[in-house]
């Protein structure tokens, strides 16, 4: 690894434990507040971020450029499209995570044993960064904490169980940030409206893609987009 490389490399660490020690989510995500006879459960997600990823979308190719200013156009972050058949938010695109298990020592513990269950990744090539604060999800009774990842060793990701995930990649950080492939989604049944992306292979929505957009412009990296423009989703 070149100077440049390592400097970059340091230069994404420091970011990332940054965002980590935000408030970690917009304000409309932290809203939601359990009521005091509520039964919740704790859970957590990994945001793994790595390099070597590639834009798939023409949108994301032009961001490269830029994003080459700041050292991340190789950027990438895990997500993954769970089962249509899960209970809980079945076929929604999500980072890799669940609910805390009684042998999981900590909820850090508990986003890395799922994301090697979901998604095979290998706990020990992880450095984890820290953990945002968090989140309430009404529909679920989940009490979500997103923990910040960097893939010191990044490698293949993939399906490890059909009954939780029905595909898992790589996302490019060009292809999220890219304005033409942002909008927003809404479900009047829910009484929502969250940003939204297409990035080719994936459609975001709702949690995670809050969570997404509050991460890209806490990093520096989003350009304005058009919160007018409708993104379809099927669900």
């Amino acid at each position: 690894m070149g100077t440049g490389s390592i400097a970059h490399d340091q230069t994404l660490r420091t970011q990332l434990e940054n965002l980590a020690a935000s408030n970690g989510s917009p304000l409309w995500l932290r809203r939601a507040k359990a009521p005091d006879d509520a039964t919740v459960r704790d859970a957590a997600v990994l945001m793994l971020f790595g390099r070597g990823g590639r834009p798939r979308t023409d949108a994301g190719r032009a961001q490269a450029s830029r994003l080459a200013d700041f050292g991340v156009d190789d950027v990438d972050i895990v997500l993954l499209q769970r089962a249509d058949t899960l209970r809980n938010h079945p076929g929604q695109v999500a980072f890799p995570g669940g609910g805390r298990d009684p042998e999981d020592d900590s909820l850090v513990a508990a986003a890395l044993r799922e994301a090697q269950e979901e998604a095979g990744i290998v706990p020990s090539t992880v450095d984890v960064l820290g953990q945002m604060d968090p989140l309430y999800i009404p529909v679920s009774r989940f009490q979500v904490t997103p923990v910040i990842g960097y893939w010191a060793q990044p490698g293949a990701v993939r399906v490890m169980d059909q009954s939780e995930s029905y595909s898992v990649y790589r996302i490019s950080a060009a292809d999220l940030v890219a304005p033409a492939n942002r909008g927003t989604f809404s479900r009047p049944d829910l009484e929502i409206t969250t940003p939204a992306f297409d990035v080719g292979v994936l459609k975001v929505w709702g949690f995670t893609a809050g969570i997404l957009d509050f991460a890209l412009d806490h990093l520096g990296w989003s350009e304005r987009w058009d919160r007018e423009v409708p993104i379809d989703i099927d669900f």
